[in-house]
Order: C-alpha cells, then sequence, then structure tokens
C-alpha cells in the first residue's frame, strides 16, 4: 500500500503472469517476454505454471486463478506483438509508457537501445515495479539507454509538468505508449490525457494506444465480477469504452492521425495464436496515430 493509500494495480500483475505464462508457447515466433516471469512473486508463479504445463488445478478458486491467467494469455499475445512492432517500426529517441505497470519493454528491446523511455504510472504502481525489479535476482539490466520512472495519478496531476520534472523534451518527437489503461478512465480522463500529451507531441512523433470497444457480452462480464468480488478486477472497473470513430475524432482534434487500427482477434488468426477468449479479443483493439 502506498502513502495515498491505494493498492498497487492487480490487473498490472494479472497481465504480467499473462505474458509470462504465454512466453516460449504463444504459438508464433513474433512474441516473447522472457522478463515478466521474474517481476512475479512466489506466489503469483503457481498460476502461471500451471497454464504453461496446461494442468489445470481442481480446486474452484485455483481453477478461477488458472483460467484467469490462461485467458489474458491469449489476448495479450496478439496485444503485445502488435504494440511491439509499431514501435520497432516508429523508435524515436523518446518513448513515454502511460500506466506502465509491469511493462517490460525497457528491459527487452534491444530497439530501445538509443532510446529514453519514461514509465509513467500510479505512485503506489510504480513503488511496487521498483520493489519487484530489486528483489528480481539478478535485476534484470534495462537495455533502453535511461529508463526514467515518473509517478503521475492521471484523475489528480498534471502529466505535462511530471514530465517536465523527470527530463522529456516537448520539442523533440516522442512516441507514446498507451497500454491497458484506457478503459480504467472516464471520457474525461481519457481526453484530459490526450490533450497533454499532444502538447507535447513533435512532428514526427506517434501515438500507439489500446483500448475497448462497447461489447454486451464483456460487459456482463465485468458486472459479474464485481458482483461475485473478483479479487483482481472488481476493485478495477472499466469506466469508458470508446468505437474506433470516437477515438479517432478524438485524436484528430489534438493533430493525431489515426493510420491504422486493428482488433486483436484479426491480430490472433493472423499470427495463428489461441483465439478461445473471441469475445475479448475482438472488442480489445491497438490503433497508431501519427502527429501531423
Amino acid at each position: 500500500m502506498s502513502e495515498s493509500g491505494r493498492a498497487a494495480s492487480r490487473t498490472a500483475v494479472l497481465v504480467c503472469q499473462g505474458r509470462a505464462a504465454a512466453d516460449g508457447r504463444a504459438g508464433t515466433d513474433r512474441f516473447s517476454d522472457p522478463v515478466a516471469a521474474r517481476l512475479l512473486r512466489a506466489g503469483e508463479r503457481t498460476a502461471v505454471d500451471e497454464v504453461r504445463a496446461n494442468t489445470p488445478p481442481k480446486g474452484w478458486r485455483e481453477r478461477g486463478a488458472y483460467e484467469r491467467v490462461r485467458a489474458c494469455a491469449e489476448v495479450v499475445v496478439p496485444r503485445t506483438v502488435a504494440i511491439d512492432e509499431a514501435l520497432s517500426a516508429r523508435t524515436a529517441g523518446q518513448l513515454v509508457i502511460l500506466g506502465a505497470g509491469l511493462d517490460t519493454r525497457a528491459w527487452r528491446l534491444a530497439g530501445l537501445a538509443r532510446t529514453d523511455v519514461w514509465e509513467v504510472d500510479h505512485p503506489a504502481s510504480q513503488q511496487d515495479k521498483r520493489a519487484r525489479l530489486a528483489e528480481a535476482a539478478p535485476e534484470p539490466p534495462a537495455v533502453a539507454r535511461s529508463v526514467r520512472f515518473t509517478p503521475v495519478d492521471f484523475a489528480v496531476d498534471d502529466l505535462g509538468a511530471a514530465l517536465d520534472a523527470a527530463g522529456h523534451d516537448p520539442s523533440a518527437p516522442t512516441t507514446w505508449l498507451w497500454e491497458g489503461v484506457v478503459p480504467y478512465l472516464t471520457r474525461d480522463e481519457v481526453r484530459a490525457a490526450v490533450a497533454a500529451l499532444a502538447a507535447r507531441t513533435a512532428p514526427g512523433s506517434t501515438l500507439v494506444v489500446n483500448y475497448q470497444t462497447p461489447s454486451a457480452r464483456v460487459a456482463v462480464g465485468q458486472l459479474l465480477a464485481r458482483v461475485l468480488g473478483d479479487s483482481i478486477t472488481a476493485g478495477e472497473p472499466w469506466r469508458s469504452l470508446w468505437k474506433p470513430p470516437q477515438l479517432a475524432a478524438l485524436l484528430a482534434e489534438h493533430g493525431l492521425r489515426v493510420v491504422s487500427d486493428d482488433d486483436l482477434l484479426t491480430l490472433a488468426r493472423d499470427l495463428g495464436s489461441p483465439t478461445r477468449v473471441r469475445t475479448s479479443l475482438r472488442s480489445s483493439r491497438v490503433a497508431v496515430a501519427e502527429s501531423r
């Protein structure tokens, strides 16, 4: 628990578990994340090991954890590939990861060797990540030129001021990555964040954003999680969903033109990776927008 009283994101842990479970067995040579498992604590690795061994446990609580990690692995594989390949095609000297969670790119993407990375996240989640890095044996070395941890609560803090304090240069091209965060913000918070990053976006910059579209079946699942008190998702409900034209219009207002926008189901099929969670894959998208 941080000094603010807010706990670190449990969703970030689940996503890290999904990447660890898929590493080396995702069904595609375009995905790997050997760093993810090193950020997990002993109890968090149990379900990962079970998914990797394809040995579901018998207890209902344990089986629930197993199924969450298995389903998450199916979603994060195409999402990670789409984002990694977008970053590789648009490498800039500055990469800002908004809501970084337990992201591992600064420790595993060799293409970031000449890139300064700013990891922006809630102070509680950032404190947790830094502790996990320190606990890893040995601590994984960063492959990025530098990693700058930048604590920001999107609901109350000024993103621009925080980046100024952390040394980000708004006059130089920046690649912005916004993965797995948009649904947890209100529409007003999303608009405010887009305005803040656009104000610091020089020509030649890129935004890679993952977001969720409306889905009746996914909404029912979210409701059930809250009713049943799912320890992972009940405390982190989705607050905004966007249709592709709506998101494109918002970005266009701030000088960002969408050049690609793909759903994860299509990406998963192209990769030949599992698609058992078709509804979740279909409603999750990765868009790439370029500054004008």
